[in-house]
């Protein structure tokens, strides 16, 4: 009788490595609390200064630029030393940018708030350039990509709760009143009194981001003294020329670039502006039908959180490629109800932009990344070069808002369509990227099977 081996499907993480994976899985939540803190503070920012869209939406042009800035230089250190060097000299910079909040606001400076948000991200640049490869090499590459995806599933949960406090300690908190005119609400108070309400909010905007900077010394201080080994590469490490060359001549690379360019700018506008959105409809409402958008913006979140968990069980059975180009093409069709529906539905609309984008980072990471080896530290840092895209796509659209004056209906598309929500369009647009990168894979992998 001829005995057979039983196939086994290789584990998502082996024993050995799990204390490493839970580890580096902690900052994924880590990172995603300032992500979706700082998102309300556009609106904060515009109203408590009173200023226009496109200089409120600064904000994610520096909390976003950081990201661009040092993506590359983050890759090039940890060639040069290690995952565990990187990880901690990342926590660094995000605790120094986090404590710079407190001298922005007791200066009133818009300025130094913008250069807190710049070096914050430096850190957030070092972490995700590190943990996300760090989590493919953590286990067998054939669930590389459903690792990642478990692990990016605990990024949506922190951004909950920096939505969660952005509402109950920011928002709420502020003597100017978000959702509303702040010009009308403000007309009859003196200088005097405009200026005690500017740094009174200020300095409640600094708060949680100063409380942020010492739980991250705290998580900074942990990594300097638990031990993680560097796992080995069995594949040779190549030059730096000969790094680039290999990964520049890999199609399902750079295309990756660039559809996670498009993904993340989709997903920094749709979770920005959605105050502005909600604050349109809240201008044609009676004052007991106001809307609050904060509610909004945890229902998409727990929508974004809900289907990163279904997909990262999906993604056994179903392509990963596949599945994005079906996600991205439902979003596609989600943004332009959000455009074209006034009211609640075209509301309902843009949250169920959010489900659809729940898959899209780490399955562009792990598709622009798969069967690499060392050159994945270098790759990486393209990849989060290209979450840019959140720094330089908001601006746009807060022009487009802004086409007809700093309110937010002041124009009306074709008639009919608010400039609003005309604005969604870019995000509508980003989504068709993002499928075409989808199918442009699938159709490789055809080819190669």
């Amino acid at each position: 009788m001829v005995h057979t081996e039983k196939k086994t499907s290789p584990k998502l993480v082996e024993k050995a490595l799990l204390i490493p994976f839970i580890l580096v899985t902690a900052l994924f939540f880590l990172w995603g609390f300032p992500n979706d803190l700082t998102n309300p503070m556009v609106e904060v920012f515009k109203n408590v200064l009173n200023i226009s869209n496109v200089e409120a939406s600064y904000v994610q042009l520096a909390f976003y630029g950081g990201y661009g800035t040092m993506a590359i230089p983050a890759a090039l250190f940890i060639r040069k030393y290690s995952y565990k060097s990187s990880i901690v000299f990342g926590l660094f910079l995000f605790m120094v940018g986090s404590f710079l909040m407190y001298p922005a606001a007791s200066m009133v400076n818009y300025s130094l708030f913008l250069v807190s948000f710049y070096i914050l991200t430096f850190g957030l640049a070092f972490l995700e350039t590190t943990a996300n490869p760090m989590i493919l090499e953590l286990g067998d590459r054939q669930t590389a990509t459903q690792r990642l995806n478990l692990s990016q599933a605990f990024n949506p949960m922190g951004a909950l709760t920096g939505q969660v406090v952005a509402r109950v300690f920011v928002v709420d908190r502020l003597e100017t009143k978000i959702g509303v005119d702040a010009s009308a609400a403000t007309s009859t108070l003196s200088p005097e009194q405009k200026q005690q309400i500017m740094e009174h909010d200020l300095s409640i905007v600094s708060v949680p981001y100063i409380a942020l900077g010492f739980v991250v010394l705290t998580i900074m201080l942990l990594f300097i003294f638990v031990k993680i080994e560097n796992r080995k590469n069995d594949i040779e490490k190549l030059s730096l020329k000969s790094t680039l060359k290999k990964l520049f001549s890999n199609k399902n690379y750079y295309e990756g670039v660039l559809a996670q360019f498009f993904y993340v700018a989709c997903q920094i506008m749709v979770w920005t502006f959605i105050y502005q959105y909600v604050t349109n409809l809240n201008a044609s409402r009676g004052a007991d039908e106001q809307l609050n958008a904060t509610v909004y913006v945890v229902v998409s979140t727990l929508a974004f959180l809900s289907a990163r968990w279904i997909c990262t069980f999906l993604i056994r059975y179903i392509n990963s490629a596949r599945l994005m180009l079906v996600f991205a093409l439902l979003g596609a069709v989600l943004c332009a109800g959000a455009i074209l529906l006034n009211g609640m539905i075209g509301l309902y609309c843009l949250v169920g932009v959010s489900f659809a984008m729940s898959l899209m980072f780490p399955t562009i990471y792990g598709l622009s990344l798969k069967g690499m080896g060392d050159e994945a530290k270098l790759g990486s840092a393209g990849l989060i070069l290209a979450i840019v895209g959140g720094a330089l796509m908001p601006p746009l659209q807060g022009r487009i808002i802004d086409m007809g004056g700093t309110g937010l209906n002041d124009l009306n598309v074709l008639g009919f369509i608010p400039e609003v929500n005309f604005s969604f369009i870019l995000p509508l647009l980003c989504l068709l990227l993002v499928a075409l990168y989808s199918w442009r894979t699938l159709n490789r992998n055809k080819q190669t099977s």
